[in-house]
């Protein structure tokens, strides 16, 4: 969701759909992170586990093919949520955002200077 709506303009029927949304995406959230939980406890079983619990290769190689396909998936759900920049808008920001005065302006040179300049 990019932008909260103001809820106190929506009506019944817009809240509700909001709401439908919402929940729906919260469902959807649970499962990756209780899928990634799961997966967080084989990890962990397989590096500190006896060796008798232990997996075999073949068992480790498909569930780090699983892993793989999982992390590219979210890298790429991340990437997809993240506000694209354009290139350049790092040259913006260094440019000044004003114009220099003209040279042709006449300038008055006024100092302030302090009445005494020795601490108490």
């Amino acid at each position: 969701m990019t932008s909260s709506p103001d809820l106190s303009t929506l009506d019944a029927d817009e809240l509700r759909q909001l709401a439908s949304r919402l929940m729906e995406e919260m469902r959807g959230k649970q499962a990756l992170i209780d899928k990634l939980t799961h997966e967080m406890a084989i990890l962990k079983r397989l590096k500190f586990a006896a060796s008798s619990e232990a997996y075999s290769g073949e068992q480790q190689r498909m569930l780090f093919e699983t892993l793989d396909t999982d992390i590219e998936a979210l890298t790429a759900e991340i990437e997809q949520l993240a506000p694209t920049k354009p290139a350049d808008d790092e040259d913006r920001k260094r440019q000044p955002k004003r114009a220099p005065l003209p040279a042709a302006l006449p300038r008055k040179e006024i100092r302030h200077d302090p009445d005494s300049t020795v601490c108490g």
